[in-house]
This record gives C-alpha cells, structure tokens and sequence, in this order.
C-alpha cells in the first residue's frame, strides 16, 4: 500500500524515538485543499481509529485511514535533508498533477477543491 525508503524509515525512526511512546505512529493522509485539490498530511499519532491501516517495517509504525489509502495506494515517501527542498516527499502513482511545492496534488477528479498557489 505505502513504502517507505530507507532514508524516510530513518528519520521516521528518529521521530519515534523522540515520542518515546511505544504506541506512536506516522500518520499519513490527505485532505482536500492545496492548489491543486488534495494536500498531503504527516503527524505522529499514539490513537488508531477504526479503519485505520497499520503498516510496520524495522520497527517503523505507520498509519494510514481509509479515506486516505485510496490516494496513497501504491505510494513512496522518501526524505531529504537538504537545505532547499529537503523534508518529506510522497511520490503518488495516482497523481496526475501535482504543485510546484509537491504538497498538493490532483487524481483527476479533484479540480474543484483547487485553490491558488501562494
């Protein structure tokens, strides 16, 4: 459903080991809104919630809600921790645009929650 790349596992790790909570997970979702109709979202989270996925790899634990693995199916996140750009990315196969900034993106029927770019 969703993978994570070993430079992404890393700093989800690290994150984890910060929470110090065993319970505590990468929670990754999309809401619509961003300019191009559906903005990506990660927070950590110690409550899953009915209908929630949980996908565990190397002691990584992510959650991800039903609404959201229908966006997400298939995806990537990879992390970067340059000066410019760095951060999280979710490289999206159902993506068929996505802004400038790659926190936003479109599956084709998303145009009407679009907003402009700042």
């Amino acid at each position: 459903m969703l993978t994570l790349t070993p430079a992404a596992k890393a700093q989800v790790q690290k994150l984890l080991q910060r929470a110090d909570n065993p319970n505590t997970a990468l929670r990754v979702f999309v809401s619509p809104g961003g300019c191009s109709g559906m903005s990506y979202g990660m927070q950590l989270d110690d409550q899953e919630q009915e209908g929630d996925t949980l996908i565990q790899e190397d002691g990584v634990r992510v959650v991800v809600d039903e609404m959201s693995a229908m966006y997400l199916a298939g995806s990537q996140i990879d992390y970067s921790n340059a000066l410019m750009g760095g951060g999280f990315q979710v490289q999206n196969p159902n993506a068929v645009k996505s802004c400038a900034c790659g926190h936003s993106f479109d599956t084709g029927k998303d145009a009407a929650t679009a907003r402009v770019c700042h």
